[in-house]
């Protein structure tokens, strides 16, 4: 554009910047609100998960004072369902099922480990193993783990509208393209660096919110869940061991 302006048209005109200052005004605005709306998704799953890891570790340690160190049978119980309710998680979260030995496939699996635990809990008060108190004193916790996979629901299954999104890449397109008209007669075949770097930077911006918006994948620059879900495993071994 700037060869056939410059050296094809010899087009002649009064340069003006108003109107896409004004335009690039409001397009950082949109893009500012769309990278902060991204960066909350991934900033709420990441405490979501955060309260996974750490009531997971709170409900072993009080489990490893509820049940005695002799019944290493019950102990290895709690948590391996513990454990299995991260993993599970996980998993649903990305879409998978969890293949394990008596976890049904055509279910929503983590409420079916948290029934489990919520089994276990009862089976214990029932049996006399814990008093009342005692199960109001694990409660908080078995009751988390729902309230976390309902959290993370949430973000998954309700994604930033897709108008949105493609309004934003329209408005950036018209506006990279329609730059050189009003800076070739300034800046002559510099236009072209300075349409490149601008070009740069607003689509990045873009790809950084659509890279982080779904935070469960296993993508570089989402969620380490994986790792959280190791140091869960790690954390309840190490507890109910």
């Amino acid at each position: 554009m700037a060869y056939l302006e410059l050296e094809v048209f010899h087009f002649h005109y009064k340069a003006t910047t108003i109107i896409h200052s004004l335009l690039g005004l409001v397009l950082s605005l949109l893009l500012v609100f769309r990278t902060n709306s991204a960066y909350d998704r991934w900033w709420e799953g990441r405490k979501l998960w955060g309260n996974l890891l750490n009531n997971s570790r709170n409900l072993a340690l009080k489990i490893a004072v509820i049940i005695p160190a002799d019944n290493q049978e019950l102990r290895d119980r709690w948590g391996e369902l513990i454990v299995l309710y991260a993993q599970v998680l996980k998993d649903h979260l990305r879409g998978q099922k969890s293949h394990r030995e008596g976890l049904p496939n055509d279910i929503h699996q983590p409420n079916f480990i948290a029934g489990k635990l919520m089994a276990e809990a009862h089976e214990l008060y029932q049996s006399k193993a814990i008093s009342g108190e005692q199960l109001l004193f694990i409660n908080n916790e078995l009751q988390s783990f729902t309230d976390i996979c309902g959290g993370c629901e949430r973000i998954k299954r309700t994604p930033i509208p897709f108008a949105y999104g493609l309004f934003i890449k329209k408005f950036i397109f018209v506006y990279i393209v329609t730059i050189p008209f009003s800076f070739i007669p300034d800046y002559k075949y510099a236009i072209i660096p300075i349409v490149m770097f601008i070009f740069y930077v607003l689509t990045s911006l873009e790809l950084i919110a659509e890279e982080i918006e779904e935070p469960f994948g296993k993508d570089a620059n989402d969620l380490p869940i994986d790792a959280i879900t190791e140091s869960v495993r790690v954390s309840v071994k190490e507890i109910l061991g």
